[in-house]
């Protein structure tokens, strides 16, 4: 299963923003992956990966998740991207 998600928070995907989407993709079971246009897919659960695809506030990202929860794991995925810093 596929999403593409634009970022909302203004960190984009670092520092706080970044650590609660990678604590969020160890939350489930299906093998996710995330990559930017620049950027081959990196994995979801690792902070160093997630840190280096310099994904900013108002890029795309791309998530792909595959298993037994990637509907739910997506849905939690684009919940953390799609909500400003200090709403969650």
């Amino acid at each position: 299963m596929e999403r593409t998600v634009t970022i909302v928070p203004e960190d984009g995907l670092h520092a706080r923003p970044a650590a609660r989407f990678v604590a969020t993709a160890n939350e489930f079971d299906a093998d996710i992956t995330v990559t930017t246009a620049d950027n081959d897919p990196v994995n979801a659960r690792s902070m160093i990966s997630v840190t280096t695809l310099d994904a900013r506030q108002g890029d795309e990202v791309h998530l792909v998740a595959e298993g037994e929860d990637e509907e739910a794991a997506l849905d939690a995925l684009e919940t953390v991207l799609t909500t400003p810093e200090g709403e969650l």
